[in-house]
């Protein structure tokens, strides 16, 4: 696990994208694992400024999203399929169809998890995944306790996740309770992994992510068993392993 520790969110946000930017450059044909809230909307931003600025091409990559509400429509303004468009899918040349997220609406959720799990089999698995971490040291909305092996399924939202995510919302009522995510083994599949992690309120996250074995009450922790991690972090979220 290599570990990146930077000024600020822009400074993340820079090296992030830069790696990102590298990998497609390298290989047009990239599979790319999105994630999504308030953590990587830098890394898509100087994405997208890359692409009009002629420096890279998505025309011919694909993309897998980690997660999805359940219950949200794809045009709901809150749901994911809504934020990847507004943030990066709708700015960029990779044709729609090339780009794919679990159906939070799907009415038979578990054949669902199956389809994506197929569909991700098909593009020959995912060549660099994103993640954030919350702040009990989810990724994705694999919450603690969810096993390693876990493949993509429905989950249970904990009432801290739904709490962090409250403020994209008017109300807590209107948080949903449960989503669709990839599941740490099929996060772990990815062939490169890089996290992100920024502000006061992911430091002990980070710190436990830092000082802890692999275990199952902390959910990132699987990504020290992955040969090929970067964890990009800025001051201070990693105040608490810097000191």
């Amino acid at each position: 696990m290599e570990w990146i520790i930077v000024r600020d969110y822009e400074a993340m946000s820079e090296v992030a994208a830069k790696r990102i930017q590298e990998r497609l450059s390298e290989r047009p044909e990239l599979v790319l694992g999105l994630a999504t809230g308030s953590t990587p909307i830098g890394v898509y931003a100087r994405l997208v400024e890359a692409y009009r600025a002629g420096k890279i091409s998505f025309a011919r990559a694909r993309a897998v999203n980690l997660d999805e509400y359940v219950g949200l429509s794809s045009d709901h303004p809150q749901s994911y399929a809504y934020f990847m468009r507004e943030h990066l899918f709708g700015h960029i040349d990779m044709p729609p169809s090339a780009h794919d997220i679990p159906n939070g609406m799907a009415p038979d959720l578990e054949a669902e998890c199956a389809r994506y799990e197929a569909h991700i089999r098909a593009l020959g698995g995912v060549d660099l995944q994103l993640v954030g971490i919350g702040t009990n040291g989810h990724i994705g909305f694999n919450e603690p306790g969810t096993p390693f092996t876990a493949r993509t399924h429905v989950v249970e939202l904990t009432a801290s996740t739904r709490e962090a995510n409250a403020r994209f919302f008017n109300s807590m009522e209107e948080v949903p309770t449960h989503a669709v995510t990839m599941g740490l083994g099929t996060i772990m599949e990815a062939r490169e992994i890089i996290l992100l992690a920024s502000g006061a309120s992911k430091r002990e996250a980070i710190r436990r992510l830092y000082d802890e074995a692999p275990n199952v009450d902390l959910p990132a922790s699987v990504l020290k068993e992955h040969p090929r991690v970067v964890v990009i972090v800025d001051e201070a979220a990693a105040e608490g392993i810097t000191k």
